[in-house]
């Protein structure tokens, strides 16, 4: 598809108005280690690539401290990971959902990318009605599949992951997420995808394809961006979710030094996954 001039203006400004973005070398270090492999013979033969942990160092204070990552990191244990069983969502987590979206919606992203879809005549005027519209957007539940129980939402499928019968790993784009449950020995770091124009990432990349394991099971090939703040990833996934209307949107766009296929599929009126591709490398879910 050729490159959305439109969005990659959009996404850049929003990029550089990004303030609590981490930056690599100084907020955080990576250690990319091995290559991966990324045909995969059976989840028992995967090769592990890296011995080591994918980030060697996170400026935990900046986390604490900076609210939209504070607010977001109390909702990544409000969720049960595995699909088909009914989600329950308590009135501390909507008041927790509630606290997250206050905080995003102050910042200069998301105030950059509510102006933008009021000018596409997309979103509401009144702040509390835009929040109500990425509430339903983004936490409202649903099932996987058709018929079953409410067991999954936007919000845990791209930010936290989910799990389908223990077998495979859906979601989980998010580099925060990683990092805690890289910490925690949930996640095994495999090693990175690469892109066939470069040969290896470097260790300041903020987009990367990588491999890892997550209870039981292996994410071949899963993208994420590294550092960014959680309401710049809201941000782009909503727009591009609100401006398209096809099951599946495949947008191309250029991001700093990124080029790269923001994917968003939905599932109904809400997100069903959204991740971005760095272009050369091969699909994933």
């Amino acid at each position: 598809k050729a490159l959305n001039h439109e969005l990659s203006k959009l996404f850049n400004e929003m990029w550089d108005m990004d303030v609590n973005r981490f930056t690599p070398g100084k907020d955080y270090a990576i250690e990319l280690q091995g290559k991966a492999d990324a045909v995969l013979q059976g989840d028992s033969a995967v090769q592990d690539s890296a011995a080591r942990h994918l980030f060697h160092y996170v400026n935990e204070e900046r986390l604490k401290n900076i609210k939209t990552f504070a607010t977001f990191i109390s909702l990544l244990d409000n969720y049960e990971t595995s699909t088909g069983v009914e989600e329950i969502v308590t009135p501390e987590e909507i008041a927790e959902n509630n606290c997250f979206l206050d905080a995003i919606l102050t910042t200069g992203v998301m105030k950059l990318a509510h102006e933008y879809l009021l000018k596409k005549k997309l979103a509401k005027p009144n702040l509390a009605d835009f929040k109500y519209q990425l509430y339903d957007i983004w936490f409202q539940l649903y099932p996987r599949k058709e018929g079953d129980r409410p067991d999954s939402c936007g919000f845990e499928h791209v930010f936290v992951g989910e799990t389908r019968r223990g077998k495979q790993i859906l979601g989980l784009h998010n580099w925060v997420q990683f990092y805690l449950q890289e910490k925690h020995k949930q996640i095994d770091y495999k090693g990175y995808i690469a892109r066939k124009d470069k040969t290896r990432p470097d260790r300041d990349d903020q987009v990367l394809s990588i491999q890892f394991s997550w209870k039981g099971s292996v994410k071949p090939i899963g993208s994420t961006f590294i550092g960014v703040s959680p309401e710049f990833e809201f941000a782009l996934y909503t727009i591009i979710f609100l401006l398209f209307e096809e099951r599946v949107t495949r947008e191309t766009v250029k991001i700093e030094e990124y080029e790269l296929q923001i994917v968003v599929c939905r599932h109904g009126h809400h997100i069903g996954t959204a991740y971005p591709v760095l272009l050369t490398t091969s699909n994933e879910n």
